[in-house]
């Protein structure tokens, strides 16, 4: 078949799809639904989270006392220079642990012997280098506030902080309680072992770490007394210096590496962080006053010594709550919080204009200044020890436990991080004098199941990553990790520093937990997501099928609908892999189990869609139905190990999807091993190899629990609050999934694939994450890359929007742009609510249906590039899908930019997210040139290397932006198959964008897609192609083998190269020949500057080189 050299990849694919005009299906009739759904809303309006189900700041009494300064004259921290300990010794006797980056041999050491968390202290990592107590000086303290409110016992606030050096340049600071408090009531509870990854945190060596200080109250005979040193870096950090006004006994400076140093001020405490020998600090901790340490105390001190005081309303009382209800019996609630009837009616949701009170007068709006003090108006106890929200009550036995400080990033004007929330991906700001700030609330860090939630909102979501970056032209890339699983509040502000530069200033309120203060070095991005790696862990390589398409609807109705679905792709030629099975395949929304009307033989169904080369997935939530008839809560209340309530007197009850329903805890390690074993293959019967699973309303999702979740006061086995740990649990039940999907397998040599909508730190080590119940909306679409580029800003790489919008109806415009765009994030699924219109591809008539193939032969042609760029990630923690500057650091014109993107290093995106659209604004930068995938031709630019260009060009219904590096090669497949693993022994074609010196090079990654072989034997090879046109090669391959298996004769045959298409060769070449001196065919088209090699003859799996000949 002749190929026009013109055509573009998808092109060739087309060429080779066989002609099938069989694109008609019958009707498809609406299925009934539950009386739950009848009571749903109508979906057409235009959706709007109830905001009255869901607490502000101001709502939050921890928020609420320490935001903007309010609480910062009760806490002045001082540190003793005599309990300084300083021992870099300790650390040296520490062996670093063998890196272990695989799945596989990590969770293999847990499936045997586990881990477990306690109330003890859990410190996990290298030990601490310098150690110190801090004492807090106020003249008035937290503690004498509650003695005098409440009659509590005062006491000293007395704190011990520890400083640990990795050998990446990473220092921790962290700051516990200390004292009589610690003799009384145990260490707080951590959860290092359950995140972080301990066995690459490896120690700075000891003799390399270099104390300073001239203060004689430090007693260290390891120590050094360099003035210099200390007055040089106080002056990097204040550029206003004046020698004689600075107390340099008030430092201490630690010095490990080249690079690296720590000035820790004694009064006020606080830290400076420097890389480099000039320059500013690039992270500042506690230097503007706002670190507080909430000490545990006693409420009840002397019998009837309690005191009253004034206090402002904040909250409707309990009887106002009541009457909402009318008097009505409540038999249940929905998935928005909101009560069903025993009439069958249901609660209505306020109107804006109802919930708007004369208390929103005394709401904070963020225009507070950060000097306010407590003695400026009245001292604000409400919510330390009791606190109500809505009718439900925080009992709150331990009293108030708040920690937190601000974290300042000098000379830097753009923040990333803090995912998840529907916003821009820059962190915009929450704080500022006279209102110079873009939000109003502080972002906040809460799972939560936010029902039809809103864009452009720093509301909390559905999972969160504690971690900032900074980026900045002159500083370069800087990032902050707060370690702390429990809810929390950032406040973001942009203010001037010394000389009037703009600096940065971040300030995290965490309700309770310890100060754990991660700050990461960089300079680069990629150093800094190799740094952010080794502390909680590192993506492991998915199987091949889970980067295919994903087409799922709550709810296929039964066999015989997933038999059509199904066979209706098969009938198309479109391409995919995995069918997906809502709550709805269950009995009864018992999990583990199957509807046996609807589903009466599910292995077989599964077996044959297998024999097709596809996979299944069903949903199974962490909310396990009341029935004593159910198996799996039968065994699980026999064995004890469900979240007990607040008394520790029986079993925590909360409403889901099944009604009544109990709830496992997953921080306990026997509970996650018990999880684990449900997925063997005869306890979930039914369920067969290809069989995988999702994870959903793992927030948790509680209906009738405040804010749609848990009580704070409910206790896990260890009896550790669930305050501790809530941004924990969802990340936890997906870890015990895939762990279980691990296990079932003999040998435990089969990779899992897991979707879940909760996370944490961390989670990117247990599957796939998406964003949630979205919208069939173009606002959703084009939120939906910022949301993603902030996922992968926090290392949640594998991570996807839900194409086509799960509420509402789409139409076939926004349809093909939603699949164009989903083609290219990492996670790619179709899903759709029950009420909405079906919309698999032939719904929307034969010109559509071919317009979504197309985005999905895109994808499916890219396999091996995707393949790659996962592999990637896994090895040195960069991200998939990546934020331009992350590629780009040195172009600040980049930094704000999140409606495009990059796949790898190589790939650069552009969806288009508005109706109508025929073109899109691309900014590309100059670093390198671009070609246009689909044409093949450079896109003609100009200017310097640092700078971008900004084209307006041409994007019709059938084209998505997409572009390729000069200087790169990319793999594709393009044979159209069905499933990719249909696709496993298709030969390459290799696609190279020569830059201006004629050069490129590019990596392709190989294994055999499924199991752990890659891991376990080293089965796995990595192609290093290279191309100098400019020194008579036109391309080579040097193969870096895992073991002799990777490359057998048999895997040589099964990795061939058929085609090399070689772009921006503006001269053909007389001839090419291989190694071995024969000569290679090849096409040139001048107009087109396109060269094309038929049949080279060559394996990925083997070392060889096309040479030019004059």
């Amino acid at each position: 078949m002749g190929i026009n050299l013109h055509q573009g990849p998808l092109a060739l694919l087309l060429i080779l799809l066989c002609n099938n005009s069989a694109f008609q299906h019958p009707p498809i009739t609406s299925h009934t639904t539950s009386l739950l759904s009848n009571s749903f809303p109508s979906l057409t309006k235009v959706m709007a989270v109830d905001h009255s189900k869901f607490r502000t700041c101001h709502q939050t009494s921890f928020c609420r006392r320490h935001r903007h300064g309010k609480s910062k004259s009760l806490y002045e921290y001082k540190l003793l220079p005599e309990t300084v300990v300083f021992d870099p010794s300790g650390i040296a006797s520490v062996a670093a642990s063998e890196t272990t980056k695989g799945l596989l041999s990590s969770w293999s050491r847990k499936l045997t012997k586990g881990s477990s968390s306690s109330n003890g202290d859990n410190y996990q990592g290298p030990p601490p280098v310098l150690t110190a107590k801090l004492h807090n000086i106020a003249p008035y303290t937290s503690c004498a506030l509650t003695a005098d409110a409440y009659g509590s016992c005062p006491q000293e606030e007395e704190l011990e902080v520890s400083i640990s050096l990795l050998q990446d340049g990473v220092a921790r600071v962290r700051i516990v309680e200390a004292g009589a408090v610690i003799t009384k009531k145990g260490p707080r509870w951590t959860a290092d072992d359950l995140v972080l990854n301990a066995e690459e945190m490896a120690p700075f060596r000891g003799e390399e770490v270099r104390l300073d200080s001239l203060n004689s109250a430090v007693d260290s005979d390891k120590m050094k007394k360099e003035e210099d040193l200390i007055a040089s870096l106080f002056k990097r950090a204040h550029q206003s210096f004046v020698s004689a006004t600075v107390d340099l006994d008030n430092f201490m400076v630690l010095s490990y590496g080249e690079e690296w140093k720590l000035m820790i001020q004694m009064h006020p405490f606080a830290v400076y962080f420097f890389r480099g020998n000039t320059g500013p600090p690039v992270i500042v901790a506690g230097s503007s006053g706002l670190t507080h340490f909430e000490v545990r105390r006693d409420r009840d001190c002397e019998e009837g010594s309690e005191k009253k005081v004034e206090k402002r309303k904040l909250l409707p009382t309990e009887e106002e709550e009541i009457d909402r209800h009318g008097g009505k019996e409540i038999v249940g609630y929905w998935e928005d919080g909101l009560a069903i009837y025993a009439d069958g009616t249901r609660e209505e949701k306020k109107l804006e204009e109802e919930e708007e009170t004369e208390e929103e007068e005394v709401v904070d709006r963020g225009e507070g200044k950060e000097e306010r003090r407590l003695e400026e108006e009245a001292y604000d106890t409400e919510g330390m020890w009791t606190e109500k929200f809505s009718s439900h009550t925080d009992s709150k036995p331990h009293g108030p436990m708040s920690v937190g400080m601000e974290i300042v990033f000098p000379h830097s004007s753009h923040l990333f991080g803090l995912p998840e929330h529907a916003s821009s991906a820059q962190l915009k700001t929450t704080a500022g004098s006279e209102g110079h700030h873009y939000y109003k609330e502080p972002y906040r860090l809460y799972n939560l199941d936010v029902f039809e939630y809103e864009l452009d909102e720093t509301m909390a979501l559905y999972g969160h990553v504690p971690l900032v970056i900074s980026q900045s032209e002159s500083m370069g890339t800087a990032g902050a990790f707060w370690f702390n699983p429990t809810e929390t509040f950032v406040d973001v502000e942009e203010v001037q520093g010394e000389n009037d530069v703009v600096e940065s200033r971040t300030h995290f309120m965490s309700e309770s937990g310890v100060i754990d203060l991660f700050l990461m070095p960089g300079p680069d991005p990629h150093a800094l997501y190799e740094q952010y790696a080794r502390l909680t862990g590192r993506m492991p390589l998915p199987p091949m099928f889970s980067l295919g398409y994903h087409q799922c609807r709550w709810n296929y109705r039964d066999e015989a609908d997933v038999y059509f679905v199904h066979g209706k792709f098969e009938e198309l030629d479109y391409p995919y892999d995995v069918l997906w099975l809502d709550i709805e395949h269950t009995d009864g929304k018992r999990y583990f189990t199957w509807d046996k009307k609807l589903f009466p033989n599910p292995a077989d169904m599964q077996n044959k869609l297998a024999a097709d080369g596809r996979r299944m997935v069903t949903i199974i939530d962490p909310h396990i139905k009341t029935d004593n008839n159910y198996y799996i809560h039968k065994e699980a209340t026999s064995l004890g190990l469900y979240i007990k309530n607040k008394d520790y007197t029986k079993d925590y009850d909360g409403w889901c999807w099944p009604g009544s329903s109990s709830y496992l805890d997953f921080t306990a390690e026997k509970v996650r091993n018990w999880w684990a074993d449900q997925f063997q293959y005869n306890k979930y019967k039914g369920s067969t190899p290809s069989l995988f699973t999702w994870n959903d309303m793992n927030e948790p999702s509680v209906f009738n629990g405040p804010e749609v979740s848990m009580q704070k006061d409910l206790l896990n086995l260890d009896k550790v609050e669930h305050r501790e740990w809530h941004n924990l649990y969802g990340m936890l039940f997906h870890r015990s999934t895939t762990e279980g999907q691990i296990k079932r397998n003999a040998g435990h040599n089969v990779r899992p694939f897991v979707l879940s909508r909760s996370f944490f730190a961390g989670s990117q080590k247990y599957g796939a994450i998406w964003t949630g119940d979205n919208a069939a909306q173009w606002s959703h679409l084009e939120i939906a890359t910022p949301m993603l580029l902030g996922l992968n800003i926090g290392a949640i790489s594998f991570s996807g929007a839900d194409v086509g919008g799960f509420f509402g109806n789409t139409d076939a415009e926004l349809m093909t742009r939603w699949m164009q765009a989903g083609a290219y994030q990492p996670f790619f699924r179709g899903h759709a609510h029950h009420d909405a219109k079906r919309r698999e591809p032939w719904v929307f008539g034969d010109e559509t249906m071919v317009r979504l193939r197309r985005a999905a032969m895109a994808r499916y042609a890219l396999l091996p590039y995707w393949y790659t760029v996962f592999w990637n990630a896994g090895v040195t923690g960069m991200p998939v899908m990546r934020a331009m500057w992350m590629e780009y650091p040195n172009i600040p014109a980049l930094y704000s930019v999140d409606n495009q993107f990059l796949i790898g290093s190589d790939l650069l995106v552009r969806p288009v997210t508005s109706a109508g659209a025929n073109s899109a604004e691309i900014k590309f930068p100059l670093t390198h040139c671009w070609y246009d995938v689909d044409t093949m031709q450079r896109i003609p630019l100009s200017g310097d290397a640092n700078f971008v260009a900004t084209k307006n060009l041409k994007s019709d219904i059938d084209k998505i932006p997409v572009y390729q590096r000069g200087g790169s090669i990319i793999p594709r497949k393009l044979r159209l198959r069905r499933s990719s693993q249909l696709m496993v022994n298709d030969p390459y074609t290799l696609y190279i964008a020569l830059d201006d010196e004629m050069k490129a090079e590019g990596t392709l990654y190989m294994d055999d897609e499924t199991t752990f072989d890659h891991e376990k034997k080293g089965d796995y090879a990595v192609a290093k192609f290279s191309s100098d046109w400019g020194a008579d090669v036109a391309i080579q391959n040097a193969v870096q083998a895992g073991s002799e298996n990777a490359v057998t004769a048999q895997n040589k045959e099964a990795r061939m190269i058929e085609r090399i298409v070689v772009m921006g060769l503006g001269k053909s070449p007389t001839s090419i020949v291989s190694s071995n001196g024969s000569s290679i065919e090849f096409q040139h088209d001048e107009s087109s500057q396109i060269l094309v090699i038929r049949k080279p003859g060559v394996s990925a799996l083997e070392n060889w080189t096309l040479k030019l000949q004059a």
